[in-house]
């Protein structure tokens, strides 16, 4: 008996976890400023973009193109995203590391800063994201030619 009480006790707090994240996402990204983001949003926009990552070095492209804003979704369908990817991202299918910088807000637009560590290069990486009320999307990457450099 002790351990069913244990187990509805332990459900009813992951459940609350999720509704305050769910909350919080809402609220950290209910008024756009700009300026850098906040902790709250940056933690946030790494979280997704390090998602989007994780899924490609899985090959599992379904979970990344998810992450993609829901305009994004709506112009380039999921073949012509994975071509997309496979011809000019490879660094992010073969990444070996992620690093975030510059995280900043102008408008409707959020840009963050990435450094992704690939077969012993690092590729930096210019996010584009949107906020739709709801959910949160990677709208494009965009290499940053300076910042390619090689690692050691």
């Amino acid at each position: 008996m002790k351990w069913l009480i244990g187990v509805v006790v332990a459900l009813a707090s992951l459940t609350a976890c999720a509704e305050t994240s769910t909350l919080d996402k809402s609220s950290a990204f209910k008024e756009l400023s700009d300026g850098g983001c906040s902790t709250g949003q940056s933690q946030f926009i790494q979280e997704h973009i390090s998602g989007q990552i994780t899924a490609f070095s899985k090959a599992d492209w379904e979970s990344a193109y998810s992450f993609a804003s829901p305009g994004f979704r709506a112009a380039i369908g999921i073949d012509q995203f994975i071509f997309i990817i496979g011809a000019q991202y490879p660094m992010l299918i073969n990444s070996q590391g992620v690093q975030f910088s510059d995280c900043t807000l102008l408008g409707d637009e959020i840009t963050q800063i990435v450094s992704v560590t690939s077969e012993n290069e690092v590729f930096g990486l210019r996010y584009s994201l949107s906020f739709d009320g709801k959910e949160l999307g990677i709208e494009s990457a965009s290499p940053i030619l300076a910042e390619s450099q090689t690692t050691i």
